[in-house]
């Protein structure tokens, strides 16, 4: 495990202690690099090296990005300490499925046996995991997967509709990240944050939307202390939104637009490149698209709060990852910026970056690749009087908003 500061380091500790493997191991610290200044004096930790029995932690290399990440993940799993789950992940060559793997190795998640199910082409290919070893794609199999603990579903709606209950009956415990129970009113739609406990004593559990969830980071914790009545949102949409091929999509036709050659676009309703298009998902009978509509419900839902009017207006951008969104919002009581930027700060999983001073503020090129969403430009709004807010807010929403946000739930329904 790469060490970045003491905190790492005590984490490192705790979590071998806790396991019982300190005893049965050599734990040998490695001074390189890193200098970290601790009550004025100079330190230099940089990387731990574990050597002893097979081990979750044993080759994985990882920089945790921000406290309140770190703090959470302490928290999750030390629950599950001397515990070990059997996982399986359903799409697994797909852009979430790729990305829960890398989060469940990140997290080092206890998992003894970790399943890859994915198309029958794939079948038999060997996916090399530093943390888990070698594990082979295979074709989706129940009577294989009825076995599991988990099952972390990252395919579409028709797959999950077919096989969801179904392994619940079995006794597996499944995320859904499709859109196929999010409305379901026995299933539970969760932000780990936000509201864990209706999931409680659940075996199947709906991720939302990945751009609500990345917009109910930063308003649950206002709508807590302020009481959120409206929200208009404008999101700007990474091409990733759309998976690998909307990504490959971009690249492709870039590089066709910088070389002058001929691209067709398939994967969204225009060419993407040099371009915006306020067109996801289809189009409802009240004008706004089934991707806008899906920020209303799904908000409602999540912060259990009926009566909450949402008007959204997705934009398709020509990003490759991270989603980012204008926000506005009229609540109940008085607010003020100053107030809102110090609630964010102590809120889990959000980073306050907010100095424009010094050019500081959310951006897709800084939230990629990030476990926090990152929230900004908050200023008092000139509409709502001294019940409105402006702020601006991105994240990676193949973590935050669909990898990240399943694994944390199984932490903390497993704990």
């Amino acid at each position: 495990v790469q060490v970045q500061n003491w905190l790492d380091c005590w984490t490192v500790m705790n979590w071998t202690l806790l396991t019982g493997t300190f005893t049965a191991s050599v734990l040998y610290l490695i001074c390189v690099q890193f200098t970290s200044s601790v009550f004025g004096f100079q330190f230099k930790p940089s990387s731990i090296r574990y050597f002893g029995k097979s081990s979750a932690i044993h080759t994985n290399h990882f920089k945790l990005d921000h406290l309140s990440v770190r703090t959470q993940s302490n928290l999750q799993m030390s629950a599950l300490v001397g515990k070990t789950y059997s996982v399986g992940i359903v799409g697994a060559t797909g852009a979430v499925g790729e990305e829960i793997l890398g989060v469940l190795e990140k997290r080092n998640f206890p998992a003894s046996v970790v399943k890859l199910f994915a198309s029958e082409k794939s079948a038999g290919k060997v996916v090399k995991s530093p943390v888990y070893g070698d594990l082979t794609l295979e074709a989706f199999s129940f009577e294989v997967a009825s076995k599991l603990d988990v099952v972390l579903l990252a395919v579409g709606g028709d797959f999950s509709l077919e096989w969801g209950e179904k392994l619940t009956e079995a006794g597996v415990l499944v995320i859904d990240n499709s859109s196929a129970f999010r409305y379901h009113p026995n299933v539970p739609l969760v932000v780990p944050e936000i509201n864990i406990q209706a999931a409680k004593g659940k075996k199947l559990i709906a991720n939302p939307n990945c751009t609500t969830a990345i917009a109910l980071m930063a308003l649950w914790p206002i709508h807590k202390r302020f009481k959120i009545k409206k929200a208009i949102i404008s999101t700007y949409q990474a091409a990733s939104g759309a998976g690998a091929p909307g990504m490959q999509e971009l690249i492709d036709g870039m590089a066709a637009s910088v070389h002058k050659t001929p691209h067709t676009n398939k994967v969204f309703a225009h060419p993407l490149p040099y371009n915006v298009i306020p067109h996801i998902d289809v189009f409802q009978p009240n004008g706004y698209t089934k991707e806008e509509m899906k920020v209303a419900w799904e908000s409602r839902k999540i912060m259990d709060a009926p009566d909450l009017k949402v008007s959204c207006t997705a934009v398709r951008i020509p990003t490759l990852r991270a989603h980012s969104e204008a926000i506005t919002i009229e609540t109940e009581e008085k607010i003020t910026a100053e107030e809102v930027r110090q609630i964010l700060s102590t809120a889990p999983g959000v980073k306050v970056v907010d100095d424009p001073a010094n050019k500081l503020y959310p951006m897709p090129l800084t939230a990629t690749q990030q476990w926090d969403v990152e929230v900004g430009r908050i200023r008092e709004n000139d509409v709502f009087d001294d019940r409105g807010l402006d702020l601006f807010v991105s994240g990676d929403q193949l973590l935050r908003g669909a990898a990240l946000n399943a694994v944390i739930i199984a932490e903390m329904m497993l704990a």
